[in-house]
C-alpha cells in the first residue's frame, strides 16, 4: 500500500521540494513531481537547475526521450507514467494515479487556503485507509 507523507508548516515549498529531491536522488530513488500547471512545471524546472547551489538534480519532462533513465520527472501531465517509486504532489487535489506509487509526498505551506486544500487531501487518504506520516517543519 502507498505510504503518504505530509510535510507541513513549510516556509518555501520549492526549497523543501529541492531538499527532498536531493535526498531521494542520494538514495537512488526515482521521483515524479506532479505540478498543477505548465507555469509551475517551468518554475520547478528552473529551481532544480539552481538548487542546491553546489549540486545538480537531473530531471526532465515525462515525454522527453531520456525520461526512462532520468531519476526526476517534472510535469503537470501525469501520463506517460515513467516512474512509480515516489510522487510529489504539488496539485491542489489528489491525483488519480497516486496509488500506483510506493510513496506520495504532500508539501503544505503556510497559506490558509493551501492548508485547507491539504486537509481535504489528508482526509481523502485517511478515509481510504492509507498510512499517513506527518512531518512538522515548524519545529
Amino acid at each position: 500500500m502507498t505510504q503518504i507523507d505530509f510535510y507541513i508548516h513549510v516556509e518555501s515549498t520549492l526549497h523543501t521540494l529541492c531538499t527532498l529531491a536531493a535526498k531521494a536522488l542520494a538514495k537512488e530513488m526515482r521521483m515524479m513531481i506532479l505540478t498543477a500547471d505548465a507555469q509551475t512545471t517551468e518554475r520547478v524546472d528552473r529551481m532544480l537547475w539552481s538548487q542546491p547551489a553546489i549540486g545538480f538534480l537531473p530531471h526532465c519532462r515525462a515525454a522527453h526521450r531520456l525520461a526512462p533513465v532520468t531519476p526526476i520527472i517534472v510535469d503537470h501531465l501525469p501520463d506517460p507514467m515513467v516512474h512509480e517509486q515516489v510522487l510529489v504532489n504539488l496539485c491542489p487535489e489528489c491525483p488519480a494515479v497516486f496509488s500506483r506509487f510506493e510513496r506520495v509526498i504532500e508539501i503544505v505551506g503556510l497559506d490558509a487556503a493551501e492548508r485547507d486544500l491539504a486537509r481535504a487531501r489528508f482526509r481523502f487518504y485517511r478515509d481510504r485507509g492509507y498510512d499517513i506520516r506527518t512531518h512538522d517543519l515548524a519545529s
